[in-house]
């Protein structure tokens, strides 16, 4: 068995913040997770008291990984044991090409009968349609494509 590299001490106000929060029924099970991992991999509390497991027997008890573990005490080491409990927005992620309203217009106008001389829509079709209605001034087949899939819809 390898040594820790990120030990875990937890104050006594922090220990009593993550015991709440383990218990508590208006948190998300990630939340209480991770604040379960915190208290069990505590370097200050004995092992008779619950804390300073090794990373596979809180693991197994927890019902995750190894590698949740290691990485939530990692990441309780850079940024503090209370940081990590919540979850953190994603810096890289896109911006969305469509707003909610967009994307209704775009399901309504595929649920309407295709322009004349034509069976179904088709995404090229889409797109010059949403165009021409002012929706947006520009958007991608890709976009659509994506859009319809994540609402279940059909072109027809």
């Amino acid at each position: 068995m390898t040594a820790k590299k990120h030990i875990i001490a937890l104050h006594d106000q922090e220990r009593a913040q993550l015991e709440q929060i383990a218990h508590s029924n208006r948190r998300s099970i990630r939340e209480k997770t991770r604040a379960r991992i915190l208290l069990m991999t505590d370097a200050n509390c004995p092992r008779e008291g619950g804390g300073s497991w090794p990373d596979d027997a809180v693991a197994r008890r927890l019902g995750c990984t190894t590698w949740t573990v290691s990485q939530v005490r990692r990441r309780a080491c850079d940024r503090g044991a209370l940081e990590v409990i919540s979850h953190q927005e994603q810096p890289q992620r896109k911006a969305r090409k469509l707003d909610g309203r967009q994307e209704a217009q775009l399901v309504a106008l595929t649920c309407s009968t295709p322009p004349k001389g034509y069976s179904r829509w088709s995404l090229v079709l889409l797109r010059e349609r949403l165009i021409e209605m002012e929706v947006v001034e520009q958007i991608g087949l890709e976009t659509i494509r994506q859009t319809l899939k994540k609402m279940h819809s059909s072109r027809g």
